[in-house]
Order: C-alpha cells, then sequence, then structure tokens
C-alpha cells in the first residue's frame, strides 16, 4: 500500500511540473525597407565576424648565459626557430631584448645570441 502511494504521488508531481505555464516562441523582428537607412544599419550589425589564426612563432627562454651573451630557446613540438632568424624578447608584455638564432639544436631547443637588451629564465621569444 505504501509503495502504490509513494509510486502514485511520485507519477502526480511529475505531472504537476510539465503541467506548468510554457512561454511563448520569440517573434521575429519586423525586417526595414530595402533602401533605408535602417536597412543599411541591419546589414552592417548582421555581418558575420571572421576569425584567422596568427603565424607567429612563440618560444620560451629556459637558460640564459649572461657573460657569453647567448640563452636556450624552448620551442613547441614541430615548431622550431631558423637558423639566422631574428626573435623578440618579450617579458609581461614589454620588448626588453632581441637575438639571433644561431644553433645547434637539440629536440625542440635551440640556442640563439643575445644581439640588443636583457633575457631571463621565463621570458617569451616571439617572431615578428
Amino acid at each position: 500500500m505504501r509503495i502504490s502511494l509513494s509510486i502514485i504521488l511520485l507519477f502526480a508531481l511529475t505531472l504537476s511540473g510539465c503541467a506548468g505555464k510554457k512561454t511563448a516562441a520569440p517573434r521575429a523582428a519586423a525586417q526595414p525597407r530595402a533602401g533605408s537607412p535602417a536597412a543599411a544599419a541591419a546589414s552592417a550589425t548582421n555581418q558575420t565576424l571572421i576569425v584567422t589564426s596568427e603565424n607567429v612563432l612563440v618560444g620560451k627562454v629556459t637558460l640564459v648565459n649572461p657573460t657569453a651573451r647567448f640563452v636556450v630557446l624552448n620551442f613547441p613540438l614541430g615548431k622550431m626557430a631558423a637558423v639566422e632568424q631574428r626573435l623578440s624578447l618579450y617579458r609581461r608584455g614589454l620588448k626588453v631584448g632581441e637575438v639571433k638564432v644561431t644553433g645547434p639544436a637539440r629536440e625542440d631547443n635551440i640556442v640563439a645570441d643575445l644581439v640588443a637588451g636583457e633575457a631571463e629564465v621565463g621570458d617569451e621569444a616571439r617572431s615578428r
């Protein structure tokens, strides 16, 4: 008796939740007449946004030798800087130096000479 009463009560609660007030579907906005200023404004706001990826090479400074003025840069797998390529060094978004990749390279690391400015471990090396 208790089980059947519980099932009936559960069924009644389920139906009462589904029987609630339904919201109406949103209406489509009226379209402005062609040639009107409102139509020109509407077409300007309905343009789709196109996003393109930027092909900037980004690596991190993993070792700095201030006496010999060289750094070791680490790049993501499959994206290595080319020998003789110049990269800018950034720290917290500000440019702090420039390096010239000289090699040698091992796995995802490569050596670069410090041409201008300074470098610290953790700086970001970016192509222009």
